[in-house]
């Protein structure tokens, strides 16, 4: 078969969950004899992280705008190439394409109850858009992938869309996330000798940060260590807002906020970490759950959607909208050293379980399945 694979945003530099999956998925398609002659629709970009193969040709498609490209620029070139069937990966998809369609949609968290206090204009426009295309394009998919079964249901019950259309494929995680001594990178030399939290915060809603940090504060007031807490991807401006929203000031001289961190250094930053705090209050996967598993880092994680069958049931959950539960189990694994010790067992034997292999196996078997 020749398949056509949309991965628009691939070689921006600061990638997010969405792209590293497709790019992941690429990746090991390239390494599989499978007979098949994959073209794969990119946007130009600074971080040419893919290269052409024998079997897996990359095209890059020049176009101003994420609509555009999508809209317009994407069906014309899958025509134009021959493929005989095109794989949109991030949610959306053209309205007006010949070929048959497999989307794969993450989540559908954009036709759901928001929260009206996210300020983010890129988050804002793209759920606009989401809410636009993804109802009209639904019917015109052969196949409607997602990741866990959670949001299988959730798909299958709001959407109304027919068991036999919908398939759940489980993400991997990259091989490079394991227990590792590398040092942290040069920009979080500040971080203390003390192992530290780890949260991956931003200003997403359903992130949950201003309660992940209301639990920081009064882990902060009862513990003797008083470890800094690592947080990826926040701005000081957000933070300083749920500060004084929440009366906290307590935990400022504690934080450290280096920005956006590069994939390759979270092996370490992982590694390093005292435990990792997952405590979104919605995900449809959470790949940042298996990495930190992966590198042997208890993680505390909520115990709604997806994130208990992606933990698994020996995972520590806690109810996310409860900042006391959190600053619980910040505690209780700080004071129980032999509890830490049995999370970080349950969460590497757990990670074994997935593999960016299978799910490139499992990919290819629904290519050929689908009519």
């Amino acid at each position: 078969m020749k398949i056509g694979i949309e991965a628009q945003r691939i070689f921006r530099k600061n990638k997010h969950g969405m792209d590293y999956v497709v790019l992941q998925e690429i990746l090991e398609l390239q390494k599989m004899d499978t007979g098949d002659e994959y073209y794969v629709f990119v946007k130009p970009d600074e971080d040419r992280c893919v290269e052409s193969s024998e079997h897996v040709h990359i095209v890059e498609l020049h176009c101003p705008s994420y609509p555009l490209w999508e809209q317009w620029a994407l069906p014309r070139a899958a025509r134009k190439y021959g493929v005989e069937l095109l794989h949109c990966t991030s949610n959306t998809a053209p309205l007006w394409c010949d070929i048959p369609l497999v989307l794969t949609l993450h989540d559908i968290i954009f036709l759901e109850p928001r929260d009206k206090s996210n300020k983010s204009l890129y988050q804002n426009m793209g759920w606009l858009y989401r809410r636009l295309v993804v109802p009209r394009i639904l019917d015109k998919c052969s196949r409607i992938i997602t990741v866990s079964n959670f949001e299988k249901q959730n798909i299958i019950h709001k959407l109304q869309i027919p068991q036999e259309r919908m398939a759940m494929i489980y993400n991997g995680y990259n091989e490079w996330f394991k227990p590792t001594t590398t040092p942290l990178p040069a920009y979080l030399k500040s971080l203390t000798d003390q192992a530290y939290f780890f949260f991956l915060g931003n200003t997403d809603p359903k992130k949950n940060t201003e309660r992940t940090l209301v639990a920081y504060s009064k882990y902060l007031k009862r513990s003797a260590f008083k470890r800094q807490l690592l947080m990826a991807d926040l701005d000081s401006t957000f933070l300083n807002d749920i500060i004084a929203r929440n009366d906290i000031e307590n935990i400022r001289q504690h934080i450290l906020m280096p920005g956006y961190i590069v994939n390759s250094d979270l092996p370490s930053v992982y590694s390093h970490a005292f435990a990792f705090l997952y405590t979104s209050l919605r995900e449809s996967f959470g790949i940042p759950l298996l990495e930190a598993m992966a590198c042997g880092t208890p993680v505390i994680t909520s115990n709604t959607s997806s994130m208990p069958e992606i933990g698994g049931p020996e995972a520590i959950l806690v109810d996310p909208t409860s900042s006391d539960q959190i600053a619980e189990m910040m505690l209780r694994l700080e004071e129980d050293d032999a509890f830490r010790q049995q999370q970080k067992s349950v969460g590497l034997e757990r990670a074994r379980l997935f593999s960016w292999h299978k799910t490139a196996e499992q990919l290819h078997q629904l290519y050929h399945s689908v009519k």
